[in-house]
């Protein structure tokens, strides 16, 4: 864009074609004769990315107003592969001539030019083919197609729109694959979108001009940000996908008119391999920043080179590898790039454990009206840890450079709530202010300032009403004025739900972000910026469609807006003025009105109606009479009724003034300064946010004193210590105090809180002057880095599996046509003082083709905050299709990738498996399987029949009939063919252009030995065969299906762990071993000796398939398909350390009587819950007798599926015997000679005194045992925890006590929950979970509990609460900082059980998941848990010690480990799962119980 200047003053941060003379300016603009003044040719409207833009006729009168909304929603044709269109590249807007045109390039590598007015599509084409998210492993940030990803940019000297797409190598469609994936650079005219000369330019394999070992690979790379031109120059940042692959950084520039590649700059530069891999650049889609005079700055992702490992280094002196960084460059007059400045948290290697990528929104250069005398050039960029960066443009910062080290030395650090992934909104007018869009949490307002010493302050001054979405997605703050006119000011914002388009006015109002406009805007694309036009914005969507809102018609009244009024002392009156407006139309005036009752008076207005003829005048006059200080507006609303169509029917005209106090004026911004998502000790100092006193009036304000109180406004004040920085309460410090403020200034005061201990904190400063009084609330939480448990549903549904990265989640056997559902779980266990856990990177596996996958992308996103003990769920499901009958059975599998923000669990890649199995008809062998397994679909008369002996021709025929039939007639093959015969390969060219037969062949008398079905036309995807048991070689052979012990490995060497293990691979690597095992698809293990833990397992638990090798399995999940060496047994004994494995083992039997247990049968589970219900016991060691003795004192128990135990004082409605009982085959893992059910089937035992009931449908009132006591006998424990589990049984119930005001802090502040599903019972559910008496619906969908109502909470009137609640439209959630409040009556708060029968408590003890304090034994019951389940446990096992920890948790022991040490008890403060009113330790604490007759 030569000879144009992007970065300039207020007012002129957008590309025009005319001068608006009436702005203020401080410079000429060149002027392009191609560029239209309310052209949008570059993200943001110019390089600054600041997005603040004037000159596209945005009036805020107009906006507000019921006439502007939907003008046309225009649907993109194009399809490929039934997908629809999707625009991830924003608009652009130009005028190429007389008509201005919108032009879009979609994932589909589609192009459309619009006209921008109209909406019709004026040209299209398509590219090439698009790239296939399938073929990302897993990888569904932008799913199905990845075209054009990246904002082009339209160069007005040439008439070309530069972009990028990604394709494949082949454009015949047919060869794809991520490898195969191809980027190029195109270049078209904007008038025919035809190629220009030299273009496109391919480029794959590009060497990185300062790293020659770093290779642009293009299937790895993804172009996401937004191009940059400076001059003569394009270029273009690169990332990878999903943060996958080598998802180094790079910069590709090139010059425009050759298309000659002048720069291929990567991120990791350094002497590190090539495969370490980091700073990726994708910024959320904003764009490449420079200031067009030289410079260029972006931001980058994680990374692992980490070079600096904690050592300071200054900004000029940047590293090689530059990730988690603001980098600044040079652009060198031949193109070349120069890196010259740095910033780097300094926490950057925690940042990159958590993936909380610094690079997630673009580096953002303010415009000039933020500048102070100590940075006079101020950017602005966040990241997903929630911190906000506001850089010196000119001295970035360096790394680690802070005072004495270990902190950030740049102008201002703000900690947000949650992730950010949107550009700031930027706009400069009335002071300046920036605006942060945080997931989840409403957008913040900064209000720019100077301190006294000459530095820039950002001070949060503001909120919006509305919370961003829950997931990840909003877009990149945008800002309009009206040609630069103060009072204009818009803050344009969209999301991804709820509202897809919001307005704001930019100047808040009482310290809220006030709404202007909100657009119902269907499936808008995130990261998204409002595009602008003349008069209309454009918003691209992901569901096909391009929308624009604007105004259908024209103004009947032409008045010169806006009247400025001056300068008026408070309460006085100016002159007036005349108000003069012109008819555009025949028209009558038939209302004149203010906005608003405040500030303007209006006088002289003609007796109405009034009627107009075209070029005939209206006037009035109008007086300005402040209420109070500061810049005042008001909109003078004229209505009309217009003689012609297309014109609207009310006129605004904006009156503005500014109202003078000739006496001092306190005021302070904000009046309540938070501090969040603090670590406590993380930060060198602490962190410091500022607030701003300010003096109103035109005299001097003194202030006479501050006071202080740590326990509400007003008192009682505490002394506060003074030290060299300034006044010191508790871990707040107080920085610049003045102790006068000049006329109508202001002075920045900085509070630094540095807690040495976590918790809630709280101080109340009180500021006395001759202009007033003021308050400012200072409060703060400080906690530990929060844990990430993530858990899985159990295949059985009723309870959860803890996440081990060498395990994959099943959901068991799944049945064709049968779809199961299973929920993901992640919880914050890091304790009540734990920060939030945030999710930092979560790739959902939807859409990727599999028979697993979430039911959507919204449960479990990235963005998603977790407050401490809370957790948060997905819904997985494993649906398979209809297949052939007697194949076997196959797995499905799907990854979901994710990290959190805590520090320890990193990034994860994790398993989900599912074993899908097609329905056996005809014979079947003694497994269960088909006697006549599927061969294939055959082509008959090829040339002859297939099979020769056709036995019958009935329209009634199965498969099952046929092969029946076949069997006894002793053939070794059977066959149906034609659709009456029910067969699914084909019939007489119903799928075909001929006959073909399904051929099934008797497994005792034929081996398919082709690996394939017997024709090579088929037309199922379903597998036709599965993956078989390699025999072994003449060295190894098959013992079958083996475990992992508990705690230890069943072969202790790994020889291989590679994806291209095979069978034969690992027998070779392990020749000189006895034993070895395949296990997990890819990993071999050899021994001499087996672990005399491991047993033998069902054949079925192997079914992972080898990953060199699909044809064969290679073990399971904690499983091994085991072989032994041929001669080692040839002898009749192995020489080994440990148990032997035998090749032939006893059949286990049913236990027939057990203590005072009868054996009943084999019997189903029930048909819509379990046959047993009152408690679940899962073990690896798992026998009757263990089961029998966990369901002492119920009237039946059943083991099932081998390691699980149920009891219940009843069998459920719909359990019956098997009709076979032979189906309770699983042995007992704990002893192999007993049978402990099967898959739903369980092996029944009844107490020989009780006769079988039904259980009771009903249940009535039941006071939960232990709600009351300390002490529990043991005999009692197990019966205690069966009535808790009653959870939806209460001995008291909510009562209503009235609508409560609400501000910050809450009246109800010690748990939070907002869902779109809300109603009132949900939230007493939700803070009744969690033992809170209080609960309080507000705003529609949040709730809030407690113990108390703060002070600050007082009785409304119920018609205050008038929000509907999201889940219940019926019912009422509050309003607008209003709660409804309902009181549990009946609470009793949460205590320690103190003893549990001779095992008596021995206080709060620390754990440590490395080296536990009791390693004896462990278990988990996510519902059940109590002291006393815990106790009984223990006991049994014979254990001196039981400890109980994170509320579910049960640990036992012979001794207590020397390595814990004791805590305060308040630290072991977790309720259990299994009753509210009990504490069952906490993260990482344990409450111990000692039996004192065993001590």
């Amino acid at each position: 864009m030569a000879g144009i200047s992007p970065y300039r003053p207020i007012g002129l941060f957008t590309l025009t074609r005319a001068i608006l003379t009436f702005v203020l300016i401080t410079q000429i603009v060149p002027v392009v004769d191609a560029l239209g003044s309310t052209d949008t040719i570059t993200s943001g409207g110019d390089n600054s990315r600041a997005g603040y833009q004037t000159n596209h006729n945005m009036d805020p009168a107009v906006v507000g107003s019921d006439q502007f909304g939907i003008l046309w929603k225009r649907s993109l044709p194009g399809n490929y592969r039934g997908a629809t269109e999707q625009v991830f590249a924003q608009p652009l807007v130009y005028t190429p001539g007389d008509t201005q045109y919108v032009y879009l390039a979609t994932t589909m590598n589609n192009l459309y030019k619009i006209d921008a007015k109209q909406g019709t599509i004026v040209e299209r084409r398509n590219l090439a083919v698009p790239f296939l998210e399938a073929d990302l492993d897993g990888c569904s940030d932008i799913n199905p197609l990845i075209g054009s990803t990246a904002t082009g940019v339209i160069d007005p000297d040439t008439n070309t729109w530069y972009f990028t797409i990604k394709t494949y190598v082949d454009q015949n469609d047919v060869v794809k694959g991520r490898l195969n994936g191809r980027y190029f650079i195109y270049a078209v005219d904007v008038d025919t979108l035809a190629d220009k000369p030299n273009y496109p330019i391919p480029l794959e394999g590009l060497i990185a001009r300062n790293n020659d070992r770093r290779m642009f690979i293009s299937g790895n790379q993804h172009q996401r940000p937004a191009l940059l031109q400076v001059g003569n120059y394009i270029y273009a940042g690169f990332a990878s996908h999903c943060v996958m692959y080598n998802y180094t950084g790079y910069i590709i520039g090139w010059e425009k008119s050759t298309g000659n590649i002048v720069e291929a700059f990567t991120t990791e530069a350094g002497p590190e391999p090539n495969t370490v891999r980091g700073g990726g650049i994708w910024m959320s889609g904003g764009g490449l920043t420079s200031d067009d005079a030289g410079s260029m700055w972006f931001s980058t992702g994680n990374g692992y080179a980490s070079q600096l490992h904690g050592t300071p280094v200054p900004g000029r002196q940047p590293p090689s590898a530059l990730e988690e960084a603001a980098v600044h460059m040079k652009i060198n007059d031949d193109g070349t790039l120069k890196v010259i400045d740095f910033f780097m948290p300094w926490e950057k290697e925690q940042l990159d454990g958590a993936d909380k990528d610094l690079g997630t929104t673009p580096l953002e250069l303010l415009p000039s009206a933020f500048s102070c005398p100590g940075s006079k050039r101020l950017g602005v960029v966040t990241g997903k840890s929630g911190k906000t960066y506001f850089l010196d443009m000119d001295n970035l910062g360096g790394y680690s450079m802070g005072a004495g080290g270990g902190s950030d030395a740049v102008p201002q650090v703000f900690q947000n709530e949650n992730s950010v992934y949107s550009g700031a909104g930027v706009y400069p007018l009335e002071g300046g202010y920036v605006y942060i869009n945080i997931v989840q949490h409403p957008t913040r307002a900064f209000k720019f300032s100077c301190d006294s010493g000459g530095n820039a302050v950002f001070t949060p001054v503001a909120l919006s009403k509305e919370n961003s979405a829950f997931i990840l997605g909003g877009g990149h703050g945008t800002t309009t004025s009206k040609s630069g006119e103060p009072g204009t000011g818009l803050l344009w914002l969209t999301d991804v739900q709820g509202f897809g388009l919001r307005v704001y006015k930019a100047v808040p109002e009482g310290g809220v972000l006030v709404g202007v406009k909100f657009l119902n805007i269907a499936g808008v694309t995130k990261f998204t910026r409002p595009v602008f036009g003349n008069g209309i914005v454009y918003i691209a969507t992901t569901t096909g469609f391009l929308y624009a809102a604007g105004s259908p018609v024209n103004p009947p009244l032409i008045c010169s807006s806006p009247y400025d009024f001056g300068r008026v002392v408070i309460g006085n009156s100016s002159a007036p003025k005349n108000i003069s407006c012109q008819a555009n139309t025949t028209t009558t005036i038939t209302g004149v009105g203010l906005s608003s009752s405040a500030n303007f008076i209006l006088s002289e207005v003609p007796s109405l109606p009034f009627a107009l003829s075209a070029g005939r005048n209206f006037t009035f006059q109008a007086v300005f009479k402040p209420s109070g200080p500061g810049q005042l507006s008001n909109d003078v609303l004229l209505n009309t009724t217009n003689g012609a169509a297309g014109f609207s029917t009310q006129t605004a005209v904006s009156l503005v003034g500014v109202g003078d106090s000739l006496d001092p004026l306190l005021a302070v911004q904000p009046n309540t300064v938070t501090f969040t998502g603090v670590i406590t000790g993380q930060t060198k100092g602490g962190v410091t946010e500022p607030f701003i006193i300010l003096n109103r009036g035109d005299s001097v304000l003194n202030i006479s004193g501050y006071d202080f109180s740590v326990v509400r406004e007003g008192g009682p004040l505490t002394t506060p210590n003074n030290t060299s920085k300034g006044p010191n309460v508790g871990p707040f410090t107080f920085e610049g105090l003045p102790t006068s403020v000049p006329a109508n200034g202001q002075v920045t005061v900085n509070v630094n809180f540095d807690p040495s201990t976590s918790g809630k904190f709280a101080v109340y400063l009180t500021i006395r002057s001759n202009g007033g009084n003021a308050v400012v609330d200072i409060v703060g939480t400080s906690g530990t880095y929060p844990k990430a448990l993530l858990e899985f549903q159990s295949a059985d549904g009723e309870s959860w599996i803890p996440y081990r990265n060498d395990t994959a989640f099943t959901f068991g056997d799944v049945v064709e046509q049968q779809t199961v559902f299973r929920k993901l779980r992640l919880t914050n266990a890091g304790g009540p003082d734990a920060s939030p856990l945030s999710i930092t990177v979560s790739k959902i596996p939807i859409g990727t083709g599999s028979i697993i996958g979430a039911e959507n992308t919204v449960d479990l996103a990235e963005g998603t905050s977790i407050l401490p003990g809370q957790y948060a769920e997905a819904t997985l499901y494993c649906s398979v299709p209809r297949s052939q009958v007697n194949i076997d059975s196959y797995n499905g599998a799907a990854v979901w990738t994710m990290n959190t923000g805590d520090p320890t669990f990193g990034k994860q890649a994790i398993q989900f498996y599912c074993q899908a199995v097609a329905e056996q008809v005809g014979p079947l062998r003694s497994d269960g399987t088909a006697l006549y397994r599927y061969v294939g679909c055959a082509k008959e008369n090829n040339p002859g029949r297939q099979l020769q002996t056709q036995l019958w021709g009935r329209n009634n025929n199965t498969n099952g009939m046929c092969q029946d039939a076949c069997y006894a007639a002793g053939w070794t093959f059977a066959g149906t063919e034609y659709e009456k015969e029910n067969q699914t390969c084909g019939g007489n060219g119903v799928f075909h252009d001929g006959s073909y037969i399904s051929l099934f062949a008797n497994a005792n008398k034929f081996t398919n030995t082709s690996g394939s079905s017997a024709s090579t036309s088929t037309t199922s995807s379903v597998p036709t065969g599965s993956p078989v048991v390699n025999p072994g070689n003449s060295l190894f052979k098959s013992l079958g299906c083996w475990t992992e012990p508990s705690g230890a490995r069943a072969l202790p060497n790994l020889v291989l762990a590679r994806d291209d293990l095979t069978v034969s691979s690992c027998l070779a690597a392990c020749s000189n071993f006895i034993y070895i095992g395949v296990e997990y698809s890819r990993e071999c293990w050899c021994g001499d000796g087996l672990d005399s833990g491991s047993k033998q397992a069902a054949p079925a638990d192997c079914n992972m398939p080898c990953s060199g090798n699909s044809s064969e399995l290679c073990g399971g999940s904690l499983r091994l398909n085991l072989y032994v060496s041929v001669s080692a047994t040839s002898g009749g004994s192995v020489t080994s350390t440990t148990a032997s494995p035998s090749t032939t083992q006893a059949s286990p039997t049913a236990v027939q009587t057990t203590g005072n247990y009868v054996l009943l049968g084999c019997y189903s589970e029930a048909s819509n819950q379990r046959a047993l219900t009152g408690k679940a016991i899962f073990d690896d060691l798992m026998t009757v007798e263990l089961c029998r003795d966990g369901c002492s004192g119920y009237n039946f128990f059943g083991v099932e599926y081998g390691r699980e135990c149920y009891c219940g004082g009843a069998i459920n409605n719909g359990s019956v015997l098997a009709p076979s009982q032979s189906d309770c085959n699983f042995p007992c893992p704990g002893n192999n000679s007993e049978l402990c059910g099967a898959g739903n089937r369980l092996d029944m035992y009844k107490l020989k005194t009780v006769s079988r009931v039904k259980a009771r449908t009903s249940i009535g009132n039941v006071t939960p045992a232990g709600a009351n006591i300390t002490t529990i006998g043991t005999s009692d424990a197990v019966r205690a925890n069966t009535s808790n589990a009653l959870d939806s049984v209460s001995v008291g119930s909510w009562q209503y006590i009235g609508c409560f005001t609400d501000q910050i802090p809450r009246g109800l502040s010690q748990e939070f929950e907002s869902t779109y599903q809300m109603t009132a019972q949900e939230c007493q559910s939700f803070c009744l979970n969690r033992n809170f008496p209080l609960s309080g619906v507000e705003f529609g969908r949040e709730c809030f509990c407690g113990t108390a109502l703060q002070g600050n909470s007082t009785l409304a009137p119920d018609s205050d609460c008038n929000m509907p609640c999201s889940g219940n439209a019926s019912d009422t959630c509050g309003g607008s900082f209003r709660m409804n409040v309902w009181q549990y009556e009946g609470w009793s708060p949460t205590k320690i059980v103190d003893s549990v029968g001779s095992y008596k408590l021995q206080g709060c003890w620390t754990d440590d998941r490395g080296a536990r304090a009791l390693s004896g034994f462990v278990f988990t019951d996510s519902a059940s848990m109590t002291p006393g389940l815990c106790v009984f446990t223990c006991k049994k096992r014979g254990f001196i010690y039981a400890g109980v920890e994170y509320g579910r948790e049960c640990y036992c022991g012979a001794s207590l480990a020397g390595s814990s040490t004791e805590r305060l008890k308040e630290e072991c403060n977790m309720l259990c799962s299994g009753n509210r009113e009990e504490f069952c330790g906490a993260g990482d604490r344990l409450l111990v119980y000692k039996d004192e007759k065993q001590a």
